[in-house]
């Protein structure tokens, strides 16, 4: 019983591995507003009515897609993070930094999934949350260590941080980076904004006959973020 239970959840495992190999294909040709649940069976030759067995609708399987995502791009992250030595905060933040524009790069439909224009109707679920910070979490790991380590120093001449409604969301934000202030937290923010737009523009295409050498500016970028920030030279 045990072992024919096993069997059917292996088959499951595979089939529903297949179907979002297919999807993610698909994200390629048709886009993610064009993902259809009905092209993916027809590919696998399944009737259109099995293969919602495995994913109910359409929003489920992108929901998939996009949690393997943000899985894919935390597993990136913390792995370039690991291959450096814990005091090298620098070296962790630019490490971080490469990993997820080198796997932008390497998948640019899951990236323009994750973080191009919004599913028209689509409304993502909790689920996706926690994946989604994986790489947040690593961020702001470096720069609490680099606080307590006492090397985080923002160089002063820079505008001060809102005092409406960011006080608020530092707050929120301390959970990922605690100990910070208000106002590093505020940059750490901007220099996190900064990264994933360089990375948006080069996947998205906006640097052609512009840049000659993105990966060279992108570093160049990156090590501005982290002087802004307060990182160490």
């Amino acid at each position: 019983m045990n072992a024919g239970r096993t069997a059917r959840e292996r088959v499951r495992a595979e089939l529903t591995r297949e179907i979002t190999d297919i999807a993610r294909r698909h994200l390629a040709t048709q886009g993610a507003a064009g993902l259809s649940l009905r092209a993916v069976a027809r590919e696998m030759g399944m009737v259109s009515s099995a293969i919602y067995r495995y994913f109910p609708s359409r929003d489920d399987l992108l929901t998939a897609l996009i949690i393997d995502g943000y899985n894919a791009i935390g597993d990136a992250v913390e792995a370039a993070d690991r291959a450096c030595p814990a005091g090298d905060h620098t070296g962790r933040w630019l490490a971080v930094c490469r990993a997820v524009r080198g796997w932008a790069l390497d998948h640019p439909h899951e990236y323009a999934l994750l973080y191009g224009s919004p599913v028209p109707g689509y409304q993502a679920p909790q689920d996706t949350i926690a994946p989604a910070v994986r790489d947040v979490t690593v961020y702001g790991a470096i720069l609490a260590a680099a606080h307590e380590a006492g090397r985080l120093r923002p160089p002063p001449g820079f505008p001060a941080p809102p005092r409406d409604a960011w006080p608020a969301d530092a707050e929120r934000l301390r959970h990922f980076m605690p100990g910070l202030s208000d106002e590093v937290i505020a940059r750490a923010i901007a220099a996190w904004t900064a990264l994933f737009g360089a990375v948006s523009l080069e996947v998205f295409g906006q640097f052609a006959n512009a840049i000659l050498d993105p990966a060279e500016i992108f570093y160049h970028n990156m090590t501005c973020m982290a002087r802004f920030i307060g990182l160490p030279e």
